[in-house]
């Protein structure tokens, strides 16, 4: 049987960290697949539990030098803290270093400077316990990924800093002691090297909180407690012990502690942190709820549907979380970098040494030891490694936002390649159900005609009917019971009501009837060249008129449908209704291709068709009965509920099922993609500038450990800019 875990891993340094796990892991017998996030510091390990158990997996994942556990349900992990506690202490021990090296330069040679912290013995003293301590996690990770023939960016450090610190040692214990006040030492390489490398990884650190802040709100905005209804009266219990099935009151400015149905009340419920709708949404009985909405004005009284891992709060999670583990392809070209990118280095560095010591310099060893040292620390590979994952991260976040969810990082690479949209018709551009939209009478006044028609159809549980009823509800006009009852599937229906025959139905039923329908023949061909539907109405074996119903565009239709246009998109509907109705919307959509009374199966053929002219297709539907078309196209986009989330047939789901959300779906994946280019080439961009300059002697070991920092950074910096992206 198939197991998924995701575990928290602590240690990783750089990009070869996690590309070695990945590699390790995907070759131990009983793991099926493996990906594993730096941005994150997660890895997500498939398995067969049958030859393979957890506690092998986090025991080949610590052999290999790093820290893992099972992440628990909403748990934070974040090593701020002691990253910032080693910063500080090292930053202390580098002041007396910096302060020195004002002697070193001619602009700076006005500061007075100690003549104690240009004594070797007492940069010694500052260097060790730096070396030593704040080292220390370098060195583990250095040993471990030596230890299992690979090599990373603490191999580079430990190299570098390592030759600096015993090279300045050997000088400091062996020369004379009339002569140290004229050695050239290099302490302050390891300890300028080290608190910047801290500084740069805790700021990394921070902009990485700040990504998952998303993620971090939803978990937050879980209520605790429930007022649960018992026999004994109302019972504050924890959340976590609510069942399906209990009855929970909800006050005004409460949170909705879980998943379920309105059964009593009337409210007005904030769903936008799962919808990114700004307007509060009319809930009353028999209305579904979402646990962790904000109730705004009314009272509630709610039936428990889902609870812990079911509801739509965790589902959201789950799946946000997932497709910030996942790789988007563009990934593979910085991981087959990375893998190579340090012994590159260090043969580079060794190349730098030798030339420097026989052709630059006359054996000069201190001096060719810095340009090689100074390689070493210029060099990043995590600039590379960060690229690709840091922007899936913040557009995963911002995407969920605003109500998107990506199922896999690998969705918001393809997405922007799509050059053609196909819409479902039905609860796609249009609202999925039909209004009265127009009422014709003979001989009647509209009120009581609809007063009768309403009462013959509140029986009856066909969507028109129910659209009748609420109809005549929102007016407020009261509706009579029928004293009998007859449904006729496919043609309509019979009653009678307050003594009188109501006949309610197609134009074949009251044929059957011999009620002539030639006085509104004219009007209903008008109404059905729009694609309305008419519902004529007789009354005591007489017609009375009849009810045109129509399933409206959604408002944002239009709008959306040009911006698609705008941006290149071909956009075309393919439904199952017929060619009137289709053609109707698709006028007032402004949509100019349509395929009409197409069966699952036909639409299916139509999208392959399309991609063998070489079109990338995105099918936008319901996710129901669109599911096969859905996975027929390269990218399935499902309209949804923010309570509906498990359509496992769409890659996307918009959870707020507005056509806006197809459109920022489209802008973000076009903006992450260009964040992810902006990344990969200023990674290279640096790693291709500053390592050549600093063969021929342009950058010194600390100024070079400075840059190395701060590249990383200026990746992480360039991602969160997608927070903040206008769509």
């Amino acid at each position: 049987m198939t197991t998924k875990q995701i575990y928290q891993v602590t240690g990783m340094t750089c990009a070869a960290c996690a590309t070695r796990i990945e590699k390790i892991l995907t070759k131990t017998n009983g793991v099926i697949e493996v990906e594993v996030s730096l941005a994150t510091n997660k890895a997500r390990v498939s398995y067969d539990d049958q030859q393979i158990d957890n506690d092998a997996i986090i025991a080949r994942i610590e052999k290999l030098g790093y820290q893992a556990q099972p992440e628990q349900e909403g748990e934070a992990h974040s090593e701020k803290d002691d990253l910032l506690r080693r910063f500080l202490f090292s930053s202390v021990l580098t002041v007396p270093f910096l302060w020195g090296m004002a002697s070193h330069f001619s602009f700076s040679s006005f500061i007075w400077v100690p003549a104690l912290f240009l004594h070797p013995y007492f940069q010694f003293a500052l260097a060790l316990p730096i070396q030593l301590w704040i080292g220390y996690p370098f060195y583990a990770g250095a040993w471990s990924a030596i230890r299992n023939r690979s090599a990373n960016m603490d191999v580079l450090v430990v190299l570098s800093t390592s030759a600096a610190f015993f090279y300045s040692h050997y000088l400091t214990f062996t020369a004379s002691p009339a002569s140290t006040h004229q050695l050239t030492l290099y302490y302050e390489t390891c300890a300028v090297i080290f608190t910047f490398l801290l500084l740069g990884k805790y700021l990394e650190a921070m902009a990485k909180d700040r990504s998952r802040n998303a993620i971090r709100q939803l978990h937050h905005l879980q209520p605790k407690v429930a007022n649960v209804l018992r026999p004994t009266g109302v019972t504050t219990v924890p959340v976590s012990e609510l069942v399906v099935g209990d009855i929970f009151i909800v006050k005004p400015g409460e949170r909705i502690p879980t998943d379920g149905l309105v059964i009593e009340g009337q409210s007005t419920v904030d769903q936008s942190i799962f919808t990114g709708e700004s307007l509060p949404v009319e809930k009353w009985s028999g209305q579904t709820v979402i646990g962790a909405t904000l109730n705004q004005n009314g009272w509630l009284k709610v039936k428990t549907t889902k609870v812990g891992s079911e509801t739509a709060l965790t589902q959201v999670i789950k799946t946000v979380e997932e497709a910030q583990m996942s790789k988007a392809p563009i990934q593979r070209m910085a991981d087959e970098m990375t893998d190579i990118f340090v012994p590159i280095i260090i043969s580079i560095a060794v190349i730098s040494f030798l030339a420097w010591y026989y052709v630059f310099t006359s054996h000069a060893f201190g001096e060719s030891l810095e340009k090689a040292i100074a390689v070493l620390i210029i060099a990043c590979p995590c600039a590379l490694g960060l690229a690709t994952p840091m922007s899936i991260l913040v557009a995963s976040g911002r995407a969920a936002q605003l109500g998107i969810l990506f199922k896999q990082g690998k969705y918001l690479e393809t997405l922007q390649r799509v050059d053609t949209v196909v819409l479902d018709k039905t609860g796609t551009l249009t609202k999925g159900k039909h209004e009265v939209i127009d009422l014709y009478t003979l001989g009647w006044s509209k009120e009581e005609l609809m007063r009768l028609v309403a009462a013959a159809e509140t029986a009856s549980e066909h969507p028109l009917a129910a659209a009748i009823v609420t109809y005549m509800k929102n007016r407020g006009v009261s509706i009579p019971a029928p004293t009998s009852f007859t449904p006729l599937p496919g043609y309509g229906i019979i009653a009678s009501v307050n003594g009188h025959s109501v006949i309610v139905g197609s134009a074949k039923l009251m044929n059957s009837h011999n009620i002539d329908v030639t006085p509104v023949q004219q009007r209903m061909d008008g109404h059905a060249t729009e694609g309305k539907i008419v519902m004529l109405v007789a009354i005591d074996h007489r017609l009375a008129g009849y009810i045109a119903l129509s399933d409206p565009l959604k408002e944002d239709a239009v709008h959306a449908v040009q911006r698609l246009k705008k941006l290149g998109k071909d956009v075309m509907i393919i439904t199952g209704d017929n060619e009137h109705t289709a053609w109707s919307i698709a006028r007032q959509a402004g949509i100019r291709r349509v395929y009409a009374s197409k069966l699952p199966g036909e639409k299916v053929q139509i999208i392959q068709e399309l991609q063998k002219r070489g079109k990338t297709v995105a099918m936008v539907g319901d996710g129901i009965n669109d599911a096969p078309a859905l996975m027929a196209s390269h990218i399935g986009i499902a309209l949804g509920t923010g309570a509906d989330i498990s359509k496992d047939s769409a890659d996307v789901l918009i959870m707020h099922g507005e056509l806006t959300g197809i459109v920022h779906s489209f802008l973000l994946s076009q903006q992450t993609m260009k964040n992810i280019r902006q990344n990969l080439f200023w990674a290279l961009f640096y790693n291709t500038v500053a390592i050549p300059a600093t063969m021929i002697g342009f950058l010194a070991p600390w100024v070079a450990g400075i840059a190395m920092a701060f590249s990383s950074l200026s990746v992480v910096l360039n991602s969160l800019r997608l927070r903040r992206s206008k769509l």
